[in-house]
């Protein structure tokens, strides 16, 4: 049984009664079980949790220096996009939890590429999402510092669910989906998860969380409840969170101007076992924090927009 202080209790397959089954969710749905079903994605998942339980052991894991990754990150994203940083000074020096607005799968490699190569910054992401293009799978792998979730997208319960209900057209699709998407109910395998990321943390790397669970669907907008895990994790260690507002991502084309505006870090104390009242006190500063560096006027730039459709399927 999960226990409610813990990261485990966040669920990945909550919130599906806004899930629309369009044509175009149903193609996700397919192209994410292609990804489950694909030799590459399994490989590259089942490496990256081999490393995270060595780090769980307090034992090293292959990567490439920081310093090597952030010159690769940056030059990537600079010769496609144009990046605006705000409150550069606000960039953590030391051991933090990262957290920003989810609008693109783009978001973690846009990070990486601005902020310093110290902290060593792990990403806690969907595996398929992470290793769904070569591209990535040549990055990610190169660079390492990686921490995979295998997990069922809200999509793919609200197909489950509607099949049991009024669409027996989705009864294949759905049984496919039970078959051969792992679930994220592996209770060993979060714990282990959870175990690496305190050591990741106590020996002075950094964490990158994107607390909404899922990609958003508006500028200048967040998906609430943000997931408890976010805070659980930097009040085990005791190191701050440090908010971080991403804007422009949500659409992307040739040479547009992307925007990352740094918080202030929010500090709580070490708490070995947090409390209900302290997770959520926690979790509220951070929303409202977030919820403060968040463009609400966000207005997308008028005219040509070059590469949109090649970019945006990049970075699917």
């Amino acid at each position: 049984m999960t226990r409610p202080n813990s990261p485990e209790a966040d669920s990945p397959t909550t919130d599906t009664e806004s899930v629309e089954l369009t044509p175009e969710v149903l193609q996700r749905v397919r192209e994410g079980l292609a990804a489950a079903r694909s030799p590459q994605v399994q490989r590259h998942t089942q490496t990256a949790l081999t490393q995270i339980a060595a780090v769980a052991q307090d034992q090293a894991d292959p990567r490439v220096s920081g310093r090597f990754r952030h010159w690769l990150l940056k030059r990537f994203i600079r010769l496609l996009f144009r990046v605006k940083v705000e409150s550069p000074e606000k960039m953590p020096q030391g051991p933090v939890v990262l957290v920003a607005n989810h609008l693109s799968h783009l978001d973690p490699f846009l990070i990486l590429a601005a902020v310093p190569a110290h902290p060593y910054y792990y990403i806690l992401g969907d595996a398929r999402t992470l290793y769904n293009q070569r591209w990535k799978r040549w990055v990610v792998g190169q660079s390492g510092g990686v921490i995979p979730l295998e997990r069922w997208w809200k999509e793919e319960v609200a197909v489950m669910q509607q099949a049991e209900s009024d669409r027996p057209d989705l009864k294949e699709l759905a049984a496919a989906i039970q078959s051969d998407v792992p679930n994220g109910r592996s209770i060993k395998q979060m714990r282990q998860i959870d175990q690496a990321v305190q050591a990741i943390l106590q020996r002075g790397d950094g964490l990158m969380l994107f607390p909404e669970g899922r990609l958003g669907e508006q500028e200048g907008q967040l998906h609430v409840p943000l997931k408890r895990g976010t805070v659980i994790y930097a009040l085990r260690s005791g190191v701050p969170i440090v908010p971080v507002a991403i804007a422009g991502t949500q659409t992307l084309f040739f040479r547009k101007q992307l925007t990352l505006r740094f918080g202030d870090p929010l500090i709580f104390g070490q708490h070995a076992r947090p409390k209900r009242a302290a997770i959520d006190d926690a979790l509220g500063q951070l929303e409202a924090a977030m919820w403060q560096l968040l463009d609400r006027d966000y207005q997308e730039p008028a005219g040509a927009k070059p590469l949109q459709n090649w970019l945006n399927h990049l970075f699917w």
